[in-house]
């Protein structure tokens, strides 16, 4: 296939991009950098530096894709919160443009959401049919994108997907970004500085690696359509996270505490069986294989001589 990522020089879209050159798909990045990392991009993808809000068109244009992988976001939760027309602007309005692309060339797309973002606390594993109880103005973006896909499906008969991660980690990951804690911890150990946990850090997060929730989008988009929770199923607490964290370091550091933040989640945690039946996906990494290799990143990111040092 003909294939545009958007957000493809970022975290998660950097890796889905790799996934599919690796199946053998031309693959063009549509990314503005504004938070995305030129370098990011594999070998192999062409690259269009431009902005969903005002590109989509003549990018669609001259690819022709048959499908689009859909990352492309303002990813941040506390920015949200400050500035919700701007998070509005690049998350809902950014995909109506990318739908209206996809529409005019008859592409499928692949909508990246976020599960802890949209179904707010739960008191469980949330299923796709859970109640949506956002947060943050992030969240609400989230949800009205999803809801502006399916409504194309309907209007236009189209068969796009959505995905609802859990906090995704792994290698390339931005430490100021949303579901960025691993990176924050690591990025931090490396260089030698103290990290801080907000609130108590007793609130759990779905931790899913990077490697497996790009499998996993891919059969989405090759599964016709729905929403998918990618998740392990499992939820960890930030304090136990950063125990595993110290120990795949080697590094032996308390972290500080600051008070919690505005528009947090307490619990999160997705039930993932749906994905398990209907698209024959689970994650192959647990907890620990995914610190580890997120570790060597991180740490070759600082240029620390070693885990010890940090």
């Amino acid at each position: 296939m003909k294939v545009v990522v958007t957000g493809g020089a970022g975290f998660i879209g950097s890796h889905i991009a790799e996934a599919l050159l690796s199946d053998g798909h031309e693959v063009h990045v549509l990314d503005n950098l504004a938070t995305g990392v030129r370098e990011n991009v594999p070998p192999g993808a062409i690259f269009h530096e431009a902005d969903i809000r005002t590109d989509c068109d003549s990018v669609f244009a001259d690819v022709q894709p048959e499908a689009c992988f859909h990352l492309a976001a303002h990813a941040n939760v506390p920015s949200s919160v400050e500035r919700p027309a701007y998070d509005a602007d690049v998350n809902v309005l950014g995909t109506i443009r990318v739908l209206e692309a996809a529409r005019a060339h008859r592409a499928t797309v692949t909508f990246s959401s976020s599960g802890g973002a949209i179904y707010g606390d739960v008191d469980g594993p949330a299923s796709e049919d859970a109640a949506l109880r956002p947060l943050a103005p992030y969240g609400a973006a989230k949800l009205a994108a999803e809801e502006y896909l399916a409504t194309y499906n309907r209007l236009h008969e189209t068969r796009h997907a959505v995905v609802r991660y859990a906090n995704v980690y792994g290698p390339r990951q931005q430490a100021g970004l949303e579901g960025g804690v691993v990176a924050i911890f690591m990025t931090r150990l490396a260089a030698g500085a103290t990290p801080t946990i907000f609130g108590d850090g007793e609130q759990t997060r779905d931790y899913v690696y990077v490697g497996d929730v790009a499998a996993a989008t891919i059969r989405a988009h090759d599964s016709g359509g729905g929403i998918f929770n990618i998740g392990t199923g499992t939820e960890t607490s930030v304090n136990a996270l950063y125990a595993a964290v110290s120990r795949t370091a080697g590094a032996d550091r308390q972290p500080v505490h600051a008070p919690g933040r505005l528009g947090e989640i307490r619990r999160s945690v997705l039930d993932v069986a749906r994905a398990e039946r209907e698209l024959d996906w689970r994650p192959e990494n647990t907890l620990a294989q995914g610190l580890a290799a997120t570790w060597e990143w991180a740490r070759e990111r600082v240029r620390a001589p070693s885990a010890e040092s940090a």
